[in-house]
């Protein structure tokens, strides 16, 4: 019922994509729908990241992320979540003449009457030549910290820009006092993630390969480091082959803070319902585990302590209907 590693970009449903298409005057093709989810043949995270070329095309014009944001707000409250933290790149939304900051704007009137709280994450891009654009992203973070954002992270193909060329621009974000997650552990290894903690990131967008070093298990539990962990994304992009295959028990059993998310909830054909059931299934776990995992949600979340209390006081209230709803 709660969801912190959600891209935006990734969860437009086909419904959000006939209506954006129409906004942007983009034709969509014959077989649009194919493109919407991960291919049976990929083979890494880099393929995995083609599916987010059709929704990126239609998300381009003025009221196009307000739509989807807000489209996608709705669909969590049907689910059931009480919180959520939406995030995306704007520095991937300019093609249609609008400025990051008029694409960070337009998202955030997609918050606007929201049936449950909900905040944006801006992420700066892995790539060559975007320094300019990612110091920018983190400029428009600090700048609406606190008015719909909540915090910066760092996605893309971890495996071609590896984690250790951003230490300037999270040196940046420190100066700033600019909260923020880093995708990192995911295609490469605990390096990745070695990287993002001595930056001083808070939480870790997967880490599933910290797994491969105890002391770098060891340095995620000591300093209370959350993972965000993403089941079935993480076996589209092959991470791992099955959902056993996880490190769900490692984790629990060597003290390391992680909780259950969706990622993207089209380009996987899932939501964070579906991963809890996953999990539970693959891991035999207890409803007291699933609600310890909720808990880590709540600490972790990036908003206030007093939202953090009237979160868990919802989640005391509707964890045993929830469960029973979802079969956990």
């Amino acid at each position: 019922m709660i969801d912190l590693h959600l891209h935006l970009d990734g969860s437009l449903s086909e419904e959000d994509v006939l209506y954006l298409a129409k906004l942007s005057d983009v034709t969509l093709p014959k077989n649009w729908q194919e493109f919407m989810h991960c291919p049976k043949d990929a083979t890494s995270l880099v393929d995995y990241l083609r599916c987010f070329d059709l929704p990126l095309s239609i998300m381009q014009v003025k009221g196009s992320l307000a739509y989807a944001v807000k489209s996608l707000i709705h669909r969590l409250h049907s689910l059931g979540l009480i919180y959520a933290e939406i995030r995306f790149a704007p520095q991937l939304h300019l093609k249609g003449g609008m400025s990051q900051e008029e694409v960070v704007l337009d998202a955030l009137d997609g918050l606007k009457d929201s049936p449950i709280p909900a905040k944006l994450i801006l992420c700066a891009m892995r790539g060559e030549g975007n320094e300019k654009e990612n110091l920018e992203t983190l400029r428009l973070t600090k700048k609406y910290l606190g008015k719909g954002v909540c915090a910066f992270d760092l996605a893309g193909a971890e495996s071609l820009y590896h984690t250790d060329k951003f230490n300037s621009l999270f040196k940046e974000a420190r100066k700033l006092d600019v909260p923020f997650t880093i995708h990192a552990g995911e295609s490469e290894g605990c390096a990745s993630i070695d990287d993002a903690l001595s930056f001083g990131a808070l939480r870790i967008g997967h880490g599933v390969r910290a797994k491969e070093n105890e002391l770098t298990m060891l340095r995620l539990k000591e300093n209370k480091i959350f993972l965000e962990i993403c089941p079935t994304s993480n076996l589209d992009t092959k991470a791992f082959k099955t959902y056993e295959d996880l490190p769900i028990r490692t984790f629990l059993l060597h003290g390391i803070h992680f909780f259950i998310n969706s990622d993207n909830m089209s380009v996987s054909n899932t939501n964070v319902n579906l991963e809890y059931r996953h999990v539970k299934e693959a891991f035999k776990l207890h409803r007291n585990e699933i609600y310890f995992l909720l808990c880590n949600a709540i600490e972790a979340s990036f908003t206030s302590e007093k939202e953090k209390w009237s979160l868990k006081k919802k989640l005391d209230e509707q964890f045993t209907n929830w469960c029973l709803t979802n079969n956990l």
